[in-house]
């Protein structure tokens, strides 16, 4: 089972214009629809699609029209009552696909409810194979939320808990994290680039050129600080995955994008689901960007099903990495 956590979930507002945004324009929409969202609740979407057991996580009250909307896609959850009221976060899509996302900050949690939240990760983990802890943080997290719940769920594992540990967040609680010993993390370019203090224009623009390299050695560096595997998306470029074992690159297939949002997401959700199923790296590497490219096929944040995944049209390489020091 794949337990996932959004300690900031949201209802996801998809608008798609009829034409390129312009800032103090006047648009007109084609479509928009109202999703529930946040990352956890993206990738336990993506893995219960594809017939994995999977149970969402997150803070939200049973009426909230948040719980209404999981409830409407057949989603496994649990949730822990709070006062407060998810927030809604508003994605305007372009015909290109260029997207442009307004997230609000998200209800504050108090003491109790916090205490409450960690409570409920650390005994539905007990059951779990695998921990997906996503997203930003709500006001009244600390920072050190995520990677005090690994600290702790590492004193669980000598008690026989089997649970790894995945996560995909950006800013001060990534860093945090970073400085634990997660079994896998899931940066983009420009998260890598702050955690390794690489030039997150040349991790791009090289990987977008056919050259990964850049990207190889900072995402082997950073396995080797932490000690686990790190899937580095990169966009329409491809994806990385640096182990113990060595570093791959993956390029993407070509696809229409209709928006990227949650495409990172379900590049997570495909590498778990791969390795649940017994995969070696590279398989896992291919799954995940195959996820990642149908998503990005998709509107707003539409996971993927099995049907419009193609692993077998990515193809994943193994990278010589250069530097580790």
């Amino acid at each position: 089972m794949i337990l996932t956590v959004t300690a900031n979930p949201s209802i996801d507002r998809t608008v798609e214009l009829d034409g390129p945004l312009r800032p103090g324009g006047v648009h007109r929409t084609r479509a928009s629809g109202d999703q529930p969202g946040g990352k956890g609740v993206n990738v336990a979407r993506a893995v219960s699609a594809a017939g994995m057991d999977a149970i969402a996580l997150m803070p939200a009250r049973p009426d909230d029209p948040f719980v209404r909307h999981l409830d409407a896609v057949g989603l496994s959850r649990a949730a822990v009552e709070v006062a407060g009221d998810v927030r809604i976060n508003l994605t305007l899509v372009a015909p290109d696909g260029v997207t442009t996302k307004i997230n609000a900050p998200g209800a504050t949690l108090d003491g109790d409810e916090s205490a409450r939240l960690t409570a409920t990760v650390v005994e539905l983990a007990a059951g779990a194979d695998w921990l997906a802890l996503c997203g930003s943080l709500p006001p009244g997290l600390a920072a050190s939320w995520y990677a005090d719940l690994i600290e702790k769920l590492t004193v669980e594992k000598s008690t026989g808990t089997r649970v790894q540990v995945a996560v995909d967040t950006s800013g001060e609680p990534l860093a945090q994290v970073a400085r634990t010993r997660p079994d896998l993390l899931k940066p983009n370019a420009e998260e890598l680039a702050e955690l390794t203090g690489a030039d997150p224009a040349a991790l791009e623009s090289h990987a977008a050129a056919g050259d990964p390299s850049a990207a190889a050695d900072a995402s082997a560096r950073l396995a080797a600080s932490t000690g686990g595997a790190v899937l580095t998306t990169l966009g329409g470029s491809g994806a990385l995955l640096a182990t113990g074992d060595g570093v791959w690159f993956a390029t993407a297939p070509a696809v229409r994008v209709r928006s990227t949002v949650g495409a990172g997401d379900s590049s997570l959700a495909g590498y778990l689901i791969s390795e649940q199923r017994g995969d070696d790296e590279p398989t896992r590497l291919r799954t995940a960007v195959a996820y990642g490219s149908a998503a990005a096929a998709l509107p707003g944040t539409t996971p993927p099903t099995p049907d419009l995944v193609d692993a077998s049209a990515v193809t994943a390489s193994p990278v010589a990495v250069t530097r580790l020091s």
